[in-house]
């Protein structure tokens, strides 16, 4: 699968647009991040932990999709 964000591809001639492509995975974390997380939470704030997890899914999803 070829990925772009733009409208043409140079080399390639584009014959149908498919729209958004979404993947997800599901993962769980280590239960002394999650503690911390939950704290945070309280404080308020970024949890860092969540937002690096679900960045790492991201990625996991779009790199599954290319295969």
């Amino acid at each position: 699968m070829l990925l772009t964000t733009q409208d043409k591809f140079s080399d390639y001639e584009i014959v149908e647009t498919l729209g958004l492509v979404k993947g997800n995975t599901v993962r769980a974390r280590h239960a002394g991040k999650d503690i911390l997380a939950g704290f945070r939470n309280i404080v308020g704030g970024e949890i860092e932990e969540y937002t690096k997890l679900l960045a790492e899914s991201r990625e996991q999803s779009i790199d599954r999709m290319i295969e």
